[in-house]
């Protein structure tokens, strides 16, 4: 695969899922940047911002297994992995494999099962496997999880602990769309009324595993020189030090940024990493993984305001 054809792939994935969710194209690119980078998105935003659309319509546009899950309260981690029933007639245990294994996997409102059930997922969104009754088994590369979540309610939820969040390489944060969007999509729905099955079954298949690998592969070979990466660990570093956050970023985070830098310069059709590839990829990975300190909460700075605080104080590579 050449940085041509990868851009056209890109350019086509977007098309497709631009018939179907409106107004959120920031989003889309960092769903996009997220599958060729291997991480995995959390989806927050308040109810009517298309989060589950998005997701299904990212899924239908790839043809991989898709899995959904509907986080509940009463929902058991067997009920994510899978279980080991017992059959009679051979008198072994055979295992019946749970919505987890699939290649895109939709976690809708994660955070409303509580933390046992939440974690089942660690293990398979780190190490893309999952272990069952003492047995691995393989997930494949490329799984892939794709959650949502609500933070407007606060009864009956259980927000994701800092381990979990530290497994995401996105948060993405939905808000509506501009007013003419909004328009447009109330003009569309007026004369067309909206069927969420029949609107993500028309989205097409642009592109499957093999091409995604080779995809992958392509990305691999970006160049990010020692410049870029070290702006980064800057950043990074700074979370640490900064007085407006109680625990900053990980080593993970920053590893994770460099090769989600790697695959925005190929999506841009570049053989190079920018610095304005870092700068537009790294609240949304970072906004998740750091820890305010108390007086920033007290003063209701968000996570993000302390990182574009940080950002303007540290100088770009030229």
């Amino acid at each position: 695969m050449t940085l041509d054809e990868l851009f056209a792939h890109a350019e086509a994935l977007r098309a497709e899922i631009g018939k179907v969710v409106q107004g959120q194209e920031e989003a889309i690119d960092l769903l996009l940047t997220a599958l060729f980078a291997r991480g995995h998105v959390l989806l927050e935003g308040p109810p009517g911002t298309a989060k589950t659309l998005l997701a299904r319509s990212f899924a239908g546009a790839l043809n991989l297994d898709f899995g959904r899950i509907q986080f509940t309260p009463d929902l058991m981690p067997g009920d994510v992995l899978g279980t080991s029933i017992y059959n009679f007639q051979t008198s072994e245990f055979v295992l019946t494999k749970g919505p987890v294994f699939s290649q895109i996997l939709l976690a809708d409102e994660i955070n409303r099962a509580p933390p046992k059930t939440q974690a089942a997922l660690l293990q398979a969104m780190n190490e893309r496997m999952v272990t069952i009754d003492g047995t691995d088994h393989d997930l494949g590369s490329e799984f892939m999880v794709v959650a949502t979540q609500n933070p407007i309610e606060q009864q009956g939820t259980y927000p994701l602990p800092e381990a979990q969040l530290d497994r995401f390489l996105f948060k993405v944060h939905l808000t509506f769309p501009p007013e003419d969007i909004e328009l447009a999509i109330l003009r569309q729905h007026a004369a067309e009324p909206l069927d969420f099955l029949t609107t993500t079954q028309a989205v097409a298949q642009v592109l499957d595993g093999a091409t995604t690998h080779a995809a992958r592969q392509l990305i691999n070979g970006i160049v990010l020189d020692d410049d870029i990466l070290a702006y980064i660990l800057r950043v990074v570093r700074a979370t640490r030090e900064s007085a407006d956050i109680a625990f900053g970023a990980s080593t993970r985070a920053a590893d994770a940024i460099a090769g989600a830098a790697r695959a925005a310069a190929a999506l841009n059709g570049r053989d190079f990493a920018i610095p304005d590839d870092v700068k537009n990829l790294i609240i949304h990975a970072l906004q998740h993984r750091i820890v305010l300190s108390p007086s920033s909460e007290i003063e209701g700075r968000s996570a993000r305001q302390v990182l574009e605080n940080i950002l303007n104080q540290i100088e770009a590579p030229r």
